[in-house]
């Protein structure tokens, strides 16, 4: 099996110059952990997580109102705090490598790129899937 196979594909992505209220919004509404970054040609630049947002955001301690934090995340560009030294892999790549690059780096995800393009994502949680797939299948077998 490739990573073609397992990935996420269309994938949401965001540009640099989107605000951190973008990104905090699309997860929310998506459900998602991570964000690719894309210029206009779709030329994967980086990446934004969860994790990254949280770190980003005023502490709850802070007591600020809904509205407030809005227009700070509003002011803030995704690029001033995305991850730029991301792993990616190719459509081609077999899972198994892909799986261990999750793996050994501690990474939730990794964008997938074709000639030079973002085309999908492959996160920790296709596995997961795959992994409950793999054992239903191996039940039903016996």
């Amino acid at each position: 099996m490739l990573v073609k196979d397992l990935m996420s594909s269309p994938v949401f992505s965001l540009k640099e110059n989107d605000s951190l209220h973008s990104a905090r919004s699309l997860m929310d509404l998506q459900r998602i952990r991570h964000i690719p970054i894309v210029t206009v040609d779709n030329t994967f630049t980086g990446l934004i997580t969860h994790r990254d947002i949280l770190s980003a955001t005023i502490s709850k301690l802070a007591e600020l109102d809904p509205e407030t934090q809005k227009e700070i995340d509003s002011g803030i560009p995704i690029r001033e705090i995305m991850r730029t030294d991301i792993a990616t892999v190719e459509e081609e790549t077999p899972l198994k490598d892909a799986a261990q690059i999750l793996l050994n780096h501690k990474y939730g995800c990794l964008p997938v790129i074709h000639e030079g393009e973002l085309s999908g994502i492959v996160t920790e949680a296709d596995f997961l899937r795959l992994t409950i797939n793999l054992m239903d299948a191996l039940n039903e077998s016996q």
